[in-house]
């Protein structure tokens, strides 16, 4: 893209607006001749004092518009406008600007800091609802003059009815977010007391039960999918997000872009699951991501949790499995294994071994090295 950019000495930057809950294409540009005679030509375009550039309503038709005027004469920078894709050209969600719709009471900036500051979208997501809930708690007064008192009243409620434990720690996280990073409070909150974090214990699979969903799964596509959650250890979204590129079959690794707290990581590949990929890649031929749904888009995660239970019902296995205990799985088996714990860390992208060290408490394999007292003597 830097080299795309320099091959023109013009360049206008894409943006997502939200004005009068409509969305909108923000164009912005440094003052140029050239560039306003053509943002001139464009129909219905209008000027926002607020973000202080030029929009149009954002229509697919529009868009190519846009791209259309601007070929040739400059680069069209989309870094911050195809990321959420708002031109709904592949029947996608168009993600944070569905917040913005689906919440229209909360401020701009709320949005804006989420996508400055690059959260994850199942983040902002859950940020945007807790917060609105927050918000509606108090429909006559204004946020600012929300003190630290009716806070803590409104979080002892939620304890008190019953709300689990993650939902009033994301509650807790999204009012700060509000009051200390959009409106750049101090740490107004911190003395807040949060839940007890709940210890629970990893669900596992056995290597046989693995094998056997594995085996019991006939289309290709769906047996590569079970069978790279298990053997790399990767998050449903990960394996999601895969490119073509991402596979490296000389060194057997698998590299993982922007996983959970946007970090890069390699994980294993298996030699038995490259054969199967080449098989299936003869038979898809995906073109971008490893795993496609509809026009090229990355798979679904709905899809891959339907793949996963069902891989599991015709196993024959008589508990709730989801994607994630395949990654479980993989960090159990491999620590049974004799593989260690430094490695173990490293593949599951983990930032201390702290975390890792959960599957030493389901490693049942160590147990069995343990001589019962019962049966000494």
């Amino acid at each position: 893209m830097k080299k795309q950019a320099m091959a023109f000495e013009k360049q206008i930057t894409l943006k997502h607006l939200l004005i009068n809950n409509e969305k909108k294409i923000g164009i912005q540009f440094y003052p140029d001749k050239v560039i306003q005679a053509l943002i001139k030509t464009l129909s219905g375009v209008k000027w926002s004092e607020k973000y202080q550039m030029v929009y149009l309503p954002n229509t697919q038709q529009n868009f190519y518009t846009v791209i259309k005027t601007f070929k040739g004469v400059a680069w069209v920078n989309m870094k911050y406008f195809a990321r959420n894709k708002p031109v709904n050209t592949y029947g996608e969600g168009l993600k944070i600007d569905d917040l913005r719709q689906k919440y229209p009471k909360i401020p701009e900036v709320y949005f804006q800091k989420l996508e400055l500051k690059r959260y994850a979208l199942k983040t902002a997501e859950n940020y945007t609802a807790c917060f609105d809930r927050f918000r509606r708690h108090f429909p006559t007064r204004k946020l600012m003059s929300i003190d630290e008192t009716d806070i803590k009243n409104y979080l002892k409620g939620l304890a008190q009815r019953k709300y689990s434990d993650s939902f009033v720690n994301l509650s807790i996280n999204s009012i700060k977010f509000y009051y200390e990073v959009v409106e750049g409070m101090p740490n107004r909150f911190y003395d807040i007391e949060r839940p007890m974090k709940t210890e629970r214990l990893p669900e596992i699979l056995s290597k046989e039960e693995v094998l056997t969903m594995i085996n019991k799964t006939y289309n290709i596509k769906h047996q590569c999918i079970i069978s790279l959650l298990y053997s790399s250890g990767l998050r449903r979204g990960e394996l999601l997000n895969l490119k073509l590129s991402d596979l490296d079959s000389k060194r057997m690794t698998i590299r993982v872009n922007q996983g959970k707290g946007k970090k890069d990581r390699f994980s294993i590949l298996s030699e038995k699951l490259l054969l199967k990929l080449r098989l299936y890649y003869i038979q898809y031929k995906p073109i971008h991501y490893l795993f496609e749904g509809k026009k090229g888009q990355p798979y679904s995660g709905s899809s891959v949790r339907q793949i996963v239970a069902k891989a599991a019902k015709n196993a024959n296995i008589n508990k709730a499995v989801r994607p994630h205990m395949l990654r479980h799985s993989f960090a159990t088996h491999l620590l049974e294994a004799g593989t260690d714990l430094r490695h173990i860390q490293l593949l599951l992208g983990h930032n201390s071994t702290k975390t890792t060290e959960i599957y030493t408490h389901v490693a049942t394999d160590t147990f069995k090295r343990i001589k019962n007292p019962l049966d000494c003597g």
